[in-house]
């Protein structure tokens, strides 16, 4: 079949149904069809405005527009693969409703500016979701560790027993680390709401059109500065597809040790029947299978920014249909980054903890040495010797399989007569904990002082993720 109506002056011959089913792009581009609408009647609106068209006519076109969004979101709008688009598509369809005023909406147009601009529109209205559903997150994740403040398990490095720790505390650096991801996502958005329409297909226009009106219209915050730049630049994908990559490389962190502190020989998280599945063979089995999905699907979202960023690495200017590939990747990812934030907020909030399997963890792994270490500091020893000396107390303890909370005073002093009875005081759990109110650490004040900042950062968010205490 022909697709002469829309763009086929220039051939004699009918394009291949083979080559129409490789070449169109409807399944994916009509996600953002009301974009599409919503740009095109801001084009509409400008050109009677300029007195490209009348005011009239305008008006005409804007009403088919109202129609056939209606007919979009009531499912009885009927999808052509033969006009390739989403753009022709409705463009096919106002025609058919409004008569031949209908092409004059393309008037100083391209497909080029247009499916930028609608595009980036749809991106950006799709970061306001990702938005929502970390702010969510993040308050379920303070309000945990508000309710888990007195709470302390082993702090590890190199997946080793290090310190003591709160669990507020380590549910807060997750807060931070979803923080950081909302930042990003307001920072990409400069970048991404800037209007592209008036940039035509590649060298600008004749017609003396108003690209800041169109911006306003739509909602955006400016316009471009280049034509050629703006219906080639894919940035406003790339970015956003840098920020879905970053909150699911995040999310599984989480997952990570969601999955580690569920296992029976941590047994640190009794995860909701909700959210775990079991075993066809085995009764006894509580898989984690929604964090491991999650964790599973990090790997196709960073797949899907390296796929976009490996197909513009070598295009020239100006718009190329490759570029037509920028979708089905964004597509994927918001559909992953949206339901898993989300899927992850309900399973945290609904997630128990097992305190005395944390404590009893903490207990069995020398995580007081470096209090007894800061301790020979205290009493006038060099840090470096203090170190080697708590080594030897620590092997001692092994040897001995008792705790150095445990090991007699007599036992540590043939180590270091700087050591008294009141070692036995630093030595306990607890206090290792609440020394450490420098900034930012698991102290109780240092913790209380994150709950402070992130409830004024959440309340500066114009958005309370979705209620909570935080």
């Amino acid at each position: 079949m022909s697709t002469s109506g829309m763009w086929g002056g220039r051939f004699k011959g009918s394009i291949q149904g083979m080559v129409l089913e490789y070449t169109e792009s409807i399944e994916a581009d009509r996600h953002f069809a009301r974009q599409d609408i919503r740009c095109s009647k801001a084009h509409a609106a400008m050109l009677g405005r300029q007195q490209i068209i009348t005011d009239q006519e305008a008006q005409s076109i804007i009403s088919g527009l109202d129609a056939v969004e209606r007919e979009i979101e009531d499912g009885s709008f009927s999808w052509s693969r033969d006009l390739e688009d989403v753009h022709m598509n409705i463009e096919h369809r106002l025609t058919e409703i409004v008569g031949p005023v209908g092409k004059k909406l393309h008037t100083g147009r391209s497909r080029n500016d247009q499916v930028a601009t609608a595009f980036r529109l749809f991106v950006s209205e799709r970061m306001q979701e990702w938005r929502r559903n970390l702010l969510r997150l993040i308050r379920v994740l303070g309000d945990k560790a508000e309710g888990h403040r007195e709470v302390i398990l082993p702090g590890y490095t190199h997946l080793q027993p290090a310190q003591p720790v709160s669990l507020a505390q380590h549910l807060l650096a997750y807060a931070q680390m979803f923080r950081r991801d909302v930042e990003r996502i307001a920072d990409c958005q400069d970048r991404v709401r800037v209007s592209p329409l008036g940039a035509a297909a590649l060298a600008g226009t004749t017609y003396d059109l108003d690209p800041e009106y169109t911006a306003r219209e739509i909602g955006f915050d400016r316009v471009f500065a280049n034509s050629m730049d703006a219906v080639s630049d894919r940035d406003f994908v790339l970015e956003p597809l840098f920020a879905a990559g970053m909150i699911m490389t995040h999310l599984s962190r989480l997952c990570e040790e969601l999955i580690i502190w569920a296992n029976p020989n941590f047994g640190f998280v009794r995860l909701p029947d909700g959210f775990a599945t079991g075993s066809s063979i085995m009764p006894q089995k509580k898989n984690p299978d929604v964090a491991e999905l999650m964790r599973g699907k990090s790997g196709r979202v960073i797949g899907d920014l390296i796929s976009l960023l490996t197909t513009m690495k070598a295009l020239p200017l100006a718009y190329n249909r490759d570029l037509q590939e920028d979708k089905p990747g964004f597509l994927d990812a918001d559909y992953t980054v949206s339901l898993s934030v989300a899927v992850m907020a309900e399973m945290i909030e609904a997630t128990g903890f097992d305190e005395q399997r944390m404590y009893a963890a903490v207990r069995a792994g020398f995580l007081n040495a470096t209090e007894l270490a800061d301790y020979l500091v205290g009493k006038g020893l060099p840090f470096r010797q203090a170190h080697h000396v708590t080594g030897r107390i620590v092997a001692r303890a092994e040897e001995q399989n008792i705790g150095l909370e445990d090991m007699p005073l007599e036992q540590m002093q043939e180590h270091s007569p700087l050591i008294d009875d009141e070692v036995y005081a630093v030595l306990d759990y607890e206090t290792a904990v609440a020394r450490r109110e420098s900034r930012g650490g698991t102290g109780p004040r240092a913790v209380s002082t994150q709950l402070q900042e992130l409830r004024a950062w959440l309340d500066g968010q114009g958005d309370n993720g979705g209620g909570g205490s935080v």
